[in-house]
């Protein structure tokens, strides 16, 4: 019999799909019940993502009954079994992403209520699909649910990325619309290739059947699969297919922007599962399928991502470049493939989300105490050399005139730390959670055998290049980071300290919290996603669990019956 921690699986769609339902039959002048409806919501949806994290991390699992065992909890949601009905399942990389998504958006809604979510109509339904699509992506254990949540998420991003109205925001949110409808006709065509072939599009039973596909049928399948790839790494923002992103993400909300953040991880999430799933060891002919265009095209999202950030002159332009970065990063390392490879992998997800999050919400707050058109002025000034004129007149006053000390607002001062935190989680640099990420990353290229092992390690070219990419990528952004914080809070013109809300300040510190909180747990979090990656490379404790999760039996359901 199912218990009710057994509920807890489907609660992170259902809730978001209920409150954002009863939203739209709410007037928009009901502003504050919508916004309490909405963060009740994102509390509820981070309290049940910190219980799955525990019970998929076998914390609890003796309460929840036979659901979770082997750290996988199944729900069948129309109480057929897989591959015949609709099965949602968790594991540690499910329940990860789940808690990364609760805590984005939460911290998103708290900045958007401060005026954001007043631009437009129906911010608060849209924001609650969007949080629907991106746990049902997360949850679900079928391609064609996968489908549907994805196209539920696309369409409240939609609304989403257009919100607040401008021709700027339109623009590229126009671009953003044609070019996913694009990818969802790819994910459809790619879906239809492999049912036909396969006859299933439980993941699951997909990986119990690929090794035994005819080799006449093989390439066909192979091909469904690229295609499908091909969707997703347009979602993941791979290079070239990325063109879109920066437009997009730059013209946003900000708080729009902050959840966005994670919105890219579903691609990268898609592809890490199937990956692992499909094509790792055991998987036939298939086996490695793809690897070599996920390292070349990660590399290169990765190198193509430091030269913008390099280019940009302004802090939301570098932050939509530091999305790309991370984007290629995790593409990258999948294709390496190896189990410390990918727990560093997933570090390094969590901890960029959250800093680029940080950072497009900090923008905001800091481009509200610049004049109009600032960083033009910086940049002409640098251009031309007319800094030294400058310091040159203030050389030229009386003493008395000179300023011996300036007090520090403390809207500047939270500003100034916070800029420097995200400056150091975006380019890897410590002590904080960003360094740890690449530092398991790097001892994973180095040391493919262990660090205990006494062999000698062997890293081929491309391993060198992911090395070299890494610490380049880190030291660009450094560079880029200084060059704008320097114009932004060190540059001679005068400026007014802006006046931050509590509502306002809280989200952006709570992400920083948070990654020095990872910093310090640095240990419990890397031994949860060993276990991760772990689970991951052994695929065959995933597809037991949902192969094998039997229906509850009821008055017309006999146990070890099949309805």
């Amino acid at each position: 019999m199912m218990r009710w921690l057994d509920h807890l699986i489907v609660v992170p769609i259902v809730l978001p799909l209920l409150a954002g339902a009863t939203m739209v039959l709410l007037s928009e002048h009901r502003r504050r019940t919508k916004f309490a409806l909405s963060l009740g919501s994102a509390l509820g949806l981070l309290a049940v993502s910190i219980a799955l994290l525990r019970l998929a991390d076998g914390r609890g699992a003796d309460m929840a009954g036979a659901t979770w065992i082997g750290g996988t909890g199944v729900y069948l949601a129309s109480n057929w079994p897989a591959p015949f009905g609709i099965a949602l399942a968790v594991d540690r990389l499910t329940a990860m992403m789940l808690l990364l998504t609760s805590i984005l958006g939460l911290a998103s809604l708290l900045f958007a209520h401060a005026r954001w979510d007043r631009a437009g109509v129906h911010f608060h339904p849209l924001f609650q699909f969007l949080l629907m699509g991106l746990n049902g992506a997360f949850l679900t254990a079928d391609l064609f649910n996968l489908f549907v949540f994805f196209e539920v998420m696309l369409a409240a991003s939609y609304g989403l990325v257009l919100h607040g109205s401008g021709v700027a925001r339109v623009r590229a949110g126009l671009h953003y619309i044609a070019v996913n409808l694009v990818a969802s006709s790819l994910f459809l065509v790619g879906v239809s290739m492999i049912y036909a072939i396969v006859g299933t599009l439980n993941m699951a039973e997909l990986a119990e059947l690929l090794p035994g596909i005819p080799p006449e049928d093989r390439a066909l399948l192979e091909a469904g699969m690229a295609i499908l790839g091909v969707a997703f790494l347009i979602k993941s923002a791979m290079w070239p297919l990325n063109f879109w992103l920066r437009p997009a993400y730059g013209a946003a909300s900000a708080p729009v922007a902050a959840v966005f953040s994670v919105m890219t991880k579903v691609g990268v999430y898609v592809i890490l599962r199937l990956w692992l799933l499909l094509f790792a060891e055991g998987a036939g002919d298939s086996t490695g399928f793809g690897r070599e265009w996920l390292l070349a095209g990660g590399m290169a999202t990765l190198a193509v991502g430091t030269i913008g950030m390099l280019a940009s002159q302004d802090l939301r332009r570098l932050a939509s470049y530091s999305v790309i970065v991370s984007s290629g990063t995790l593409l990258a390392a999948i294709g390496f493939g190896s189990a410390g490879m990918v727990a560093g992998a997933l570090y390094y997800l969590f901890s960029a989300s959250l800093a680029t999050a940080a950072l497009f919400l900090l923008n905001e707050l800091i481009e509200r105490g610049r004049s109009f058109g600032a960083s033009v002025l910086a940049t002409t000034l640098e251009a031309f050399e007319a800094q030294g004129r400058l310091h040159a007149d203030h050389d030229a006053l009386p003493p008395e005139a000179e300023e011996t000390g300036v007090v520090i607002p403390a809207a500047m001062a939270f500003l100034g730390l916070s800029f420097v935190c995200c400056a150091l989680l975006i380019t890897g640099l410590p002590p904080l959670s960003g360094f740890v990420a690449k530092f398991a990353m790097l001892s994973a290229v180095l040391a493919p055998a262990g660090i205990e092992s006494t062999a000698q390690p062997s890293v081929d070219g491309a391993g060198w290049t992911m090395v070299t990419l890494l610490i380049v990528s880190g030291l660009a952004g450094a560079i880029a980071l200084a060059r704008i914080g320097i114009r932004t809070f060190w540059v001679p013109p005068v400026r007014q300290p802006p006046r931050l809300r509590l509502i306002e300040a809280l989200p952006v510190g709570l992400l920083l919290v948070l990654t020095i909180t990872m910093t310090i747990e640095s240990g419990k979090v890397m031994r949860y996603l060993d276990a991760t990656a772990a689970g991951l490379q052994e695929w065959t404790g995933y597809t037991r669990s949902v192969m094998t999760a039997a229906p509850v039996p009821g008055p017309g359901l006999l146990k070890g019956d099949t309805p």
